[in-house]
């Protein structure tokens, strides 16, 4: 509880600070309003707010190994803004980082990609991983040339890597977005899923989720999935994916749309033709300010989200502390992640991870303040 409360205080402070420091990851970061902070401390905790004025962890010292992170592609406003997390804990320790943005959400985009990493000599490799076996034997070769493997935001196998830094738990966001589909539903009717790429893990082990969940409780019983649509995480085609699936299906009444990129798409396709298909799933403030909104003006009542600049620091501290020997990435390890503050690397499903915090709920009281933060 206390490290969500100090994250959320401290996303002002960090966004100010980017807006020197993002251009090797390839984005501007938001100027920053401190509002928000206020208001999520509220709603996420009811501790005081002097928690925050405990005692500072000691400074990470990263001077002298070079840091890398792997996104998924190009042109993300999610990847960019997580990538300039993870620039601003590593130089803020006086590590060197490297940025590297694929040029297409795929397997073989990232391979010649952390090749090239490894040929460097770089400490560590930070993955974004496009599909869950594809790099295994990429990242095998780092590992045996000395390099520390981690992921973030999507895993690949669990022995291809040390630890994953996971967003939220799997089971947590799929019976979010289970319910907030039954919300909007009314308990009954169709609706799709607008994804990513069809090998994205994340996206699909939260799919997966909430299939499970609907399938074992009878609350959703008259709650039908037609599909899941892939719109790859490129905007056209998830343009073009939303257009097919109001077309296909006359009576659908809510699509979920579990990736930034395609939610977007999905609000605007939906606004712009006036459609009462309603839209909920996973965005960022900035690009769905003007979609959310509890009236039928409004294609998005809601949506939900975590920082995915503290899920990028994140991932740099954990990076610092596998390369400075703090912690192995077994299950058990704990370390300090700067002002996100303390961590402990958990066992989950066979799987070493360590879990940012829970999704945060966007709505119409809470998305002006927060669309000028990410």
């Amino acid at each position: 509880m206390k490290r969500k409360l100090l994250s959320v205080l401290m996303t002002a402070a960090v966004c100010a600070s980017l807006m020197a420091g993002c251009a090797a990851a390839g984005t501007a970061a938001p100027a920053a309003d401190a509002a928000p902070a206020k208001e999520a401390a509220a709603e996420e905790a009811e501790a005081p707010a002097e928690e925050a004025a405990d005692a500072e962890a000691p400074a990470a010292d990263a001077s002298g190994a070079t840091y890398a992170l792997v996104t998924k592609s190009a042109g993300n406003p999610f990847m960019e803004r997580m990538a300039s997390g993870f620039q601003e804990a590593i130089e803020g320790a006086g590590g060197t980082v490297v940025i590297q943005n694929p040029e297409s959400a795929t397997p073989d985009a990232q391979i010649p990609v952390i090749q090239s990493l490894i040929s460097q000599g770089v400490s560590s490799i930070a993955v974004d991983g496009n599909d869950a076996n594809a790099l295994s034997a990429v990242l095998a070769e780092a590992k045996d040339a000395g390099i520390k493997i981690l992921t973030l935001d999507s895993d690949v196998a669990p022995d291809s890597r040390t630890v994953y830094c996971n967003q939220a738990g799997v089971q947590q966001i799929g019976q979010t977005l289970m319910d907030a589909v039954y919300d909007l539903t009314g308990g009954e009717g169709q609706y799709a899923i607008l994804s990513a790429t069809s090998q994205a893990t994340n996206q699909n082990a939260w799919i997966d989720a909430m299939k499970a969940i609907s399938e074992a409780d009878s609350k959703y019983a008259k709650i039908e999935l037609v599909e899941v649509a892939y719109g790859d995480d490129e905007p056209q085609k998830s343009t073009d994916q939303t257009q097919a699936l109001l077309q296909n299906y006359p009576d659908l009444k809510v699509i979920c749309a579990p990736t930034t990129v395609g939610i977007a798409a999905a609000a605007k396709v939906l606004q712009d033709q006036g459609s009462s298909v309603k839209l909920t799933g996973l965005g960022l403030p900035s690009e769905m300010a003007e979609y959310i909104g509890d009236d039928d003006a409004h294609s998005c009542p809601y949506m939900y989200l975590w920082n995915p600049i503290d899920l990028g620091r994140l991932a740099g501290y954990t990076s610092m502390a596998l390369v400075d020997g703090s912690i192995t990435g077994a299950a058990g390890d704990s370390f300090t992640a700067g002002d996100l503050g303390d961590y402990t690397i958990e066992e989950i499903d066979g799987s070493t991870q360590i879990i940012l915090g829970p999704p945060f709920k966007f709505d119409p009281s809470n998305i002006d303040d927060w669309k000028t933060v990410y």
